[in-house]
């Protein structure tokens, strides 16, 4: 399940670069929540799944503004605001280190992250900063993109937390299926203030669909059970290998290059992360 996970959260700048010529971004994805909710209440009403307690309703909200609007929102303004894709990823690739110090300091003894799991994510972070590096000056890096980013950043590491912490086990296309409700209330008001229009371009209905199939009923899906099945550390980890496999999609499927460098990077991130992994058992 997690490799499942990486390939498919991997093709999320491949879809942000087919669909942000032809609309803007809080517009494309409060559709794309939409879609979403609308096909996971199909989904339950076919497998008759029952909503979870009201008393997990508010959790549920909490962590889907946060992981969903914030985390998605960010990155997408972010680019669309100027600033590079490989920036913005490794912006976000700071995750698995903020959610690692934060249990550091948090976490009881026993739970605390290991010598080995630093040494995995600082080999994890490493491979990435390869990866990305000479992307690193496509776009201007602006105060308002930037903040963009790094919003980003803290919202899908605090939602991860939060999440980890205060929602219970339910089932996944329920719980889903609240979290994005509220990520569209969330983001519904700034999308109203765009003025940019949809132009409903074949590339753009294409990133639509993918977005919402595979991106929210899958990658999103596969988060959440990943999140209460194993330790935040462990999770956020798997993050490092999503923009290494972006790079290796994007040369695949447009051309861009892909260098030794870049496939050094790679391996060095599949490293640390199995180190983080192999701690954790």
């Amino acid at each position: 399940m997690p490799w499942v996970f990486v390939l498919i959260w991997s093709t999320g700048f491949v879809v942000a670069r087919l669909a942000m010529p032809h609309a803007p971004p809080l517009s494309f994805l409060c559709v794309r929540y939409a879609l979403s909710v609308l096909c996971f209440a199909l989904w339950m009403k076919l497998a008759r799944v029952a909503w979870p307690p009201r008393a997990q309703w508010r959790p549920l909200a909490i962590s889907g503004m946060l992981m969903h609007a914030g985390y998605l929102g960010g990155v997408w303004s972010a680019v669309k605001a100027g600033m590079g894709a490989g920036t913005v990823a490794l912006l976000v690739g700071l995750q698995p280190v903020l959610t690692a110090i934060w249990i550091s300091i948090t976490a009881s003894a026993e739970h605390r992250v290991t010598p080995r799991q630093w040494l995995g994510l600082a080999l994890g972070l490493g491979g990435l900063a390869l990866v990305v590096w000479r992307k690193l000056g496509v776009g201007e890096v602006t105060p308002a993109n930037l903040a963009l980013a790094v919003g980003a950043l803290l919202a899908i590491t605090v939602g991860t937390l939060y999440q980890k912490r205060h929602v219970r086990v339910a089932d996944v296309r329920a719980a889903s299926a609240l979290q994005l409700a509220a990520a569209l209330l969330v983001s519904l008001p700034f999308a109203l203030l765009e003025a940019e229009p949809m132009r409903w371009h074949p590339d753009l209905i294409t990133a639509l669909a993918w977005s919402v199939l595979a991106l929210t009923l899958g990658g999103s899906s596969l988060l959440y059970l990943l999140i209460q099945r194993g330790a935040a550390t462990q999770v956020t980890s798997l993050l490092y290998l999503v923009p290494p496999c972006t790079a290796a999609m994007a040369w695949a499927l447009f051309g861009e290059a892909f260098t030794p460098l870049m496939m050094v990077g790679m391996a060095l991130t599949a490293i640390g992360v199995a180190l983080v992994l192999r701690d954790g058992r």
